[in-house]
């Protein structure tokens, strides 16, 4: 078959761009240079725990915390959560600004932001449960160390996420590599619900109420401030841990070889030009919704099973059930995903809609128990799919745009996908909590706003 008119064979085949040329050659073999040990996996997933420990505290914990312990009013509540998310959201632009601006390259240029945030991450997410001994600003200290922490949180987790461009040229390593992290970013979240949980336990105590069958107002213990300090303490350590652990485990990988030649884009015009990318697109616009639905349901289920049924004593077993199914869901789900498609694994999440709707319609425990399990699954599909597809994105704009965009771009990709998703999580999260505001009564008997006779609960 002859070549293109005024164009020899020869000069076709070095027209290709660069990364078509190692995904062809990816494509008969994975080269053994390419491959990525078991341990180094691993540490790479490590690496993701300490941020899912503590973001899994938050959603299932914080609510309860600012509502009973700190006992801030719903308003203050809604506009805490609102406020942190918010602040995450316009990190995640801003860290991406300046790491693109960074004059290492590869993974020389991302590490030291994990590093560098891991002591004051720490202290933040402390704080964040500290009951501070004056009352009359407990709104603004929450408000403060809340969006501090997702600030920094924000500012770890986009280079930690990019660092997967840049530990191998294969996509099918790099899909190796996601599902470890995912796994190991399940098994923090597991591990965060239920440590937290299991300090906390004894800090709620359920009432009742003696003239009707439903939940009476919630009893907080003496000493619920020293069990949430303690509950901290033990997620803040494992951030220096894991971190480190995270360093030694892929400091010696080669950078990989970057996929252009070009002088490179500033932060402004590289943001533009990923976010026309129809792909990209395609995948943000996908993922908004469910990233909101999971966050508010991960925020609502304890307050829910607390306040509006009797599911108060097996709280903590919904929880670690649903975390545990989400953990061991995860890598029938990566066969899924290799096998089948990506595309068709999608339909895996609404399995959450008919469950979540029975929960409410009927919150038994047998029923409660299998809704936790099912909604597991469902969790787990939505967190691995978009970021199993996200190199699947780079790589496609890289190939139709490596004469041009120059190295640096991978940073801008996680970081607008974070971006647009944490927005629409805050979002979603502050409209329901001020929601509460028409329907929430004061938890605790003896409160300023309660009156002596009243029961508090959710109606």
């Amino acid at each position: 078959m002859e070549g293109a008119p005024g164009r020899t064979p020869d000069a076709a085949v070095e027209a290709l761009p660069p990364a078509a040329e190692a995904h062809t050659s990816e494509s008969d073999s994975v080269s053994r240079d390419n491959r990525l040990s078991f341990c180094t996996k691993l540490c790479y997933g490590i690496g993701g725990v300490p941020n899912q420990v503590a973001s899994s505290a938050i959603a299932f914990y914080l609510q309860l915390f600012l509502l009973d312990v700190a006992q801030i009013p719903a308003a203050q509540v809604s506009l805490v959560l609102f406020g942190g998310k918010v602040s995450g959201a316009a990190a995640d632009p801003v860290a991406g600004f300046f790491i693109n601006r960074s004059r290492r390259t590869g993974a020389r240029r991302l590490m030291p932001w994990v590093l560098g945030c891991t002591p004051f991450l720490a202290l933040a997410y402390f704080f964040l449960w500290f009951l501070p001994p004056f009352t009359a600003l407990h709104g603004l200290w929450y408000a403060t160390f809340y969006c501090l922490f997702q600030a920094l949180a924000t500012a770890f987790q986009v280079p930690y996420t990019a660092l997967t461009m840049f530990l191998t040229p294969c996509p099918r390593e790099r899909d190796s590599a996601t599902a470890y992290r995912m796994t190991m970013e399940m098994v923090g979240t597991l591990v965060g619900a239920a440590a937290h949980g299991l300090i906390v336990s004894g800090a709620h105590k359920p009432g009742r109420c003696p003239e009707a069958a439903l939940p009476g107002p919630v009893a907080v213990a003496p000493d619920a401030t020293r069990l949430y300090c303690i509950a901290a303490t033990v997620v803040a350590v494992t951030y220096p841990v894991c971190s480190c652990l995270l360093y030694l485990g892929v400091k010696k990988q080669p950078d990989a070889p970057a996929p252009a030649s070009g002088p490179g884009l500033g932060f402004l015009a590289g943001l533009g030009r990923t976010v026309r990318h129809p792909p990209y697109l395609k995948l943000v616009v996908s993922f908004l919704l469910i990233s909101a639905a999971v966050q508010v349901e991960q925020g609502y289920l304890v307050l829910f099973c607390t306040h509006a049924s009797r599911l108060h004593g097996h709280i903590q077993g919904l929880v670690l059930t649903i975390l545990a199914s989400a953990v061991l869901s995860t890598p029938p789900w990566e066969w899924v995903l290799q096998r089948f498609g990506k595309e068709t694994s999608a339909f895996g999440i609404f399995v959450m809609v008919p469950f979540v709707i029975l929960l409410a319609a009927l919150p038994t425990p047998p029923v409660a128990y299998a809704v936790a399990f099912g909604s597991g699954m469902s969790i787990a599909i939505s967190l691995l799919l978009p970021w199993s597809m996200l190199p699947d994105v780079v790589d496609d704009f890289q190939q139709q745009h490596w004469h041009s965009h120059g190295p640096g771009l991978e940073t801008i990709f996680y970081s607008s996908y974070v971006f647009f998703t944490k927005l629409s999580g805050a979002a979603a999260l502050g409209i329901s909590t001020l929601s509460l505001e028409a329907f929430w009564a004061p938890p605790w008997p003896g409160h300023p706003s309660t009156p002596p006779s009243s029961g508090a609960r959710l109606t």
